[in-house]
């Protein structure tokens, strides 16, 4: 099996839309003896920031001289990226290899695994495999019910910013939400929770009274933003002072808080984790599609955000690094998401909308993305496929002095990307 075949036949496996439940999973690991149980974890659930925050930790891991497994979705360039170690993606042979193990065990059972099922499968005998000494792991959607969730207590728990996303199947409160991703927590663990209202708080406590794990939340208050730019930001925390990422927004500078607390738990489990490790992992850290610079002539920024609380985010990185400037808004969505959430924040930023239709069965067309735009006042140039927005944005932020910003989608961020390398060689 090479890893094309490989691929493919994860990409065949029968989807029969979101199916919780962990008896598939748990059937299937055990089949294959159980990889998960050799490895210790790091568990992310939340519905923001958890490709963020699990990249920090992974290279704080990595600095601190830990082999470092890392398991996270949607991938943006290549399929690989979804499981690597020590920032190196899986590769074509261990990929085929993995992938050859575990597809007669799953073939031979009763009720076949979904396919993000089968990917975690697959990353769980990986991690096995290269004998990773912690494996940083991001949930999927949801959280009790998720297929990460088969394995044992992680040693920390972390439960980033909660927002209402995949409200059919996750609940149409925050606090259900919470609930939902509050399964991740198990006997002894530690939990990491992002600073959020009291009454999702409460639903958090909850569990981890009922687990005998200690909740952790983050001090905002000691946070302070020393300098910011389009190359990263600065900012104490505590004791520790002048502390550097490269992921720009205030949201991010949280995330990293909530990074530093999970390493002060691991600490307290006698990990070796020096501030030196601390400083230079965070701060080489890089994560693409979130509010990432891809040239400065013209600006051009990709953001894959799509929910509400991602356009809060990026509406503050507008007001931060963007203001009075003519922008152009490159976008494409996905037909099943909620655009009135999504495009009237942008409206008083945007001089004009350039609409796409992302490579995918899901997307919207362009056309009717634009026609939507034009209801709401907007300007709006539909232009077909992502390369010819790209150009046409291009083309009107050189006409303008002005920036491009992308986004509405993570799905088209690796096209965004190849389209603006072509058109400017960056």
């Amino acid at each position: 099996m090479t890893a094309k075949e490989a691929i493919e036949y994860i990409h065949s496996v029968s989807w029969k839309g979101s199916r919780p439940g962990l008896e598939r999973t748990r059937e299937l690991l055990d089949r294959m003896g159980d990889p998960q149980k050799k490895l210790q974890f790091i568990h992310i659930a939340g519905t923001n920031g958890k490709g963020s925050t699990a990249a920090m930790l992974a290279s704080v891991l990595q600095k601190a001289g830990k082999k470092v497994g890392l398991y996270t979705s949607p991938y943006i360039f290549k399929f690989h990226e979804r499981m690597q170690v020590n920032g190196e993606p899986i590769s074509d042979e261990m990929l085929s290899s993995c992938t050859e193990f575990v597809k007669p065990l799953a073939e031979g059972m009763d009720d076949h695994p979904t396919e993000f099922e089968l990917v975690t499968a697959i990353a769980m005998e990986y991690f096995a495999r290269e004998k990773a000494d912690i494996v940083v792991l991001e949930a999927g959607m949801g959280g009790e019910l998720d297929s990460t969730n088969v394995i044992d207590a992680p040693i920390a728990a972390v439960i980033t910013n909660i927002g209402l996303d995949h409200t059919e199947y996750l609940g149409d409160t925050l606090e259900a939400i919470a609930r939902t991703k509050a399964g991740i927590v198990k006997k002894g663990c530690a939990c990491v929770l992002y600073p959020c209202k009291k009454s999702v708080e409460r639903v958090v406590q909850h569990r981890c009274d009922e687990e005998n794990a200690v909740l952790l939340i983050p001090d905002g208050e000691k946070i302070v933003p020393v300098s910011r730019n389009l190359e990263g930001q600065t900012f104490h925390y505590g004791t520790l002072k002048d502390l550097k990422i490269g992921l720009l927004g205030q949201h991010q500078l949280m995330n990293a808080a909530m990074v530093l607390t999970v390493v002060s738990v691991l600490k307290g489990k006698g990990w070796n984790i020096s501030t030196q490790a601390v400083r230079e992992g965070l701060a080489e850290t890089r994560w693409p599609g979130r509010f990432e610079v891809l040239s400065q002539d013209p600006l051009f920024i990709v953001d894959g955000g799509h929910n509400p609380q991602c356009m809060d985010a990026l509406t503050k990185n507008i007001e931060d690094h963007l203001a009075g400037m003519p922008l152009t808004v490159l976008t494409g969505v996905m037909a099943d998401k909620e655009r009135s959430s999504m495009y009237p924040p942008l409206l008083p930023y945007a001089k004009q909308f350039v609409t796409v239709t992302p490579d995918n069965p899901r997307a919207m067309a362009a056309e009717d993305l634009a026609a939507y735009l034009k209801e709401l006042g907007a300007e709006a140039e539909d232009c077909g496929t992502v390369a010819q927005g790209v150009a046409a944005a291009i083309g009107h932020a050189k006409a303008e002095g002005g920036a491009v910003l992308a986004c509405g989608s993570l799905f088209m961020v690796g096209e965004v990307v190849s389209a603006v390398k072509e058109q400017l060689g960056e």
